[in-house]
């Protein structure tokens, strides 16, 4: 099973207010980022912060409304597809959020790992514009990497590896991320971002170029797009 990791934690100073709430095309980026990470992941760990109380009432709100209205059902045949029995969410919340987008990293990847996945993606909230394709390109070229493998559990247990999109030579979101990579990073307590401790712990990192601007898109001010 492939399972996402969605960073939602932040103050979201620069936007003016909780990113996970501000919409686009009618939906919250959360639920948008969390109908990504879905297409190609059997269940998404998202970590709230700041304002989580709030923030998770009105998200599961707004995912109530959609069920209702039936806007899930395509959701839930792909996750029927890649072998998910169903639409899964779990919840956590960073009481250190004010620390930055790595501390929340690494409790979501630990909350993920939990469920002992073959590949871990990690978003932040603030890229809603991501297309899902993209993500499941790079659920299954970390598959195929992965299954270079196979055969030699040992090995393929111990490999670190970081696949990362890009779009027209700019790296973005989402990271794709081996078990032992993910395990790497959820303890590395002297990185100084998330990019410092991909860096840091990983064997190989490998770019899967696309033509999505979306994983460069990073709508972090009002008048982002």
């Amino acid at each position: 099973m492939n399972v996402g990791v969605m960073l939602a934690a932040g103050a979201s100073r620069r936007m003016g207010r909780n990113k996970s709430l501000m919409r686009a095309e009618g939906q919250t980026f959360f639920v948008h980022g969390v109908r990504h990470l879905w297409s190609a992941c059997d269940a998404v760990v998202v970590v709230l912060g700041a304002d989580a109380k709030r923030a998770r009432v009105a998200v599961e709100e707004e995912c109530v409304r959609l069920v209702k209205a039936g806007a899930l059902h395509g959701d839930l045949e792909t996750a029927h597809r890649h072998g998910a029995p169903g639409l899964e969410v779990r919840f956590v919340t960073n009481r250190a959020w004010r620390r930055g987008m790595l501390s929340s990293a690494r409790l979501g990847l630990r909350a993920a790992l939990r469920l002992k996945p073959e590949a871990v993606l990690v978003l932040p909230v603030d890229h809603p514009a991501v297309k899902p394709a993209t993500v499941r390109a790079l659920a299954a070229a970390m598959k195929a990497a992965l299954g270079s493998y196979r055969g030699v559990s040992s090995r393929r247990a111990g490999f670190a590896y970081a696949l990362v999109p890009r779009y027209r030579r700019r790296r973005g979101h989402p990271l794709a991320l081996s078990p032992a990579l993910a395990r790497a990073v959820a303890a590395d307590t002297g990185a100084t971002d998330l990019s410092d401790a991909v860096r840091r712990n990983a064997r190989l990192v490998g770019y899967l170029d696309c033509g999505d601007a979306g994983v460069v898109r990073n709508r972090n001010t009002p008048g982002a797009r």
